[in-house]
């Protein structure tokens, strides 16, 4: 789902995958404002630029329900993005994922986020930082890469 909104609530991988390329600031650049809960601060585990925002979700019952499922970081950000509607959720994993879509919840992947960086000017080229990502341990798709790049019109 694209990027576009003004909030964006980003689940840990994302996180980490954007600094070690070096490319968090893309989401600044993307949203007005950037939340991430405690949680996901804590798996992050590095000092967070102070343009993004600590926030609690408040139905700390149902994220215990949904830690059921997936993780407590995919948990805590599953339950803020319910809280704070218009929001769009970042996240990779696909468990996690298909729980953000089954709430109804707009959501998007590192990859996505990448995409949308071209498509309004942000970025010159998305196979750089494509190749920056293959030096980590991100892993990803053949098939989801050379889609990325199609819609890139790379």
């Amino acid at each position: 789902m694209p990027l576009n909104s003004e909030i964006i609530i980003s689940d840990t991988s994302c996180l980490i995958l954007l600094n070690n390329i070096a490319e968090l600031d893309l989401l600044l650049n993307l949203g007005r404002e950037v939340f991430v809960t405690p949680e996901i601060s804590q798996e992050f585990g590095k000092i967070l630029p102070d343009w993004i925002k600590i926030k609690s979700p408040s139905n700390t019952h149902y994220q215990k329900i949904l830690e059921r499922e997936i993780d407590k970081g995919e948990a805590s950000a599953i339950i803020l993005s319910l809280e704070m509607p218009g929001s769009v959720h970042l996240i990779d994993d696909l468990k996690g994922r298909k729980v953000a879509n089954q709430m109804g919840l707009k959501y998007s992947g590192s990859f996505g986020l990448i995409l949308r960086a071209k498509q309004e000017g942000l970025i010159q080229s998305v196979r750089p930082i494509i190749d920056r990502i293959r030096k980590t341990n991100f892993r990803f798709s053949e098939r989801l890469l050379e889609s990325i790049l199609k819609q890139a019109g790379e």
